[in-house]
C-alpha cells in the first residue's frame, strides 16, 4: 500500500484519467474530490460487499446463477 500525505488543495493522480484532490479536513474527516471518467465506477469500500451481495441475489432471481455455474463448468 502506498501512503501519501496531502494538504487541502493538493492532488494525487491515478494514471492519466483520475485525479483525487483533498477538499477539506475537519474533525477527523477528510473530504475528497474525484475527477474521473463517467464510465468509471467509484464506490466506497464499505459498500462493496452490499453491492456484491445484491448482485448475487439478483442473478439468482433471474436464473443467471445457473448460467454462471454452466460457465464455470465450461472453463474447466
Amino acid at each position: 500500500m502506498l501512503v501519501l500525505s496531502r494538504k487541502i488543495g493538493e492532488s494525487i493522480l491515478l494514471g492519466d484519467k483520475v485525479t483525487i484532490t483533498v477538499m477539506e479536513v475537519s474533525k477527523g474527516v477528510v473530504r475528497l474530490g474525484i475527477d474521473a471518467p463517467k464510465e468509471m465506477l467509484i464506490l466506497r469500500k464499505e459498500l462493496e460487499e452490499i453491492v456484491k451481495d445484491t448482485n448475487i441475489k439478483a442473478s439468482e432471481l433471474s436464473g443467471l446463477s445457473e448460467l454462471g455455474k454452466l460457465s464455470e463448468k465450461l472453463k474447466k
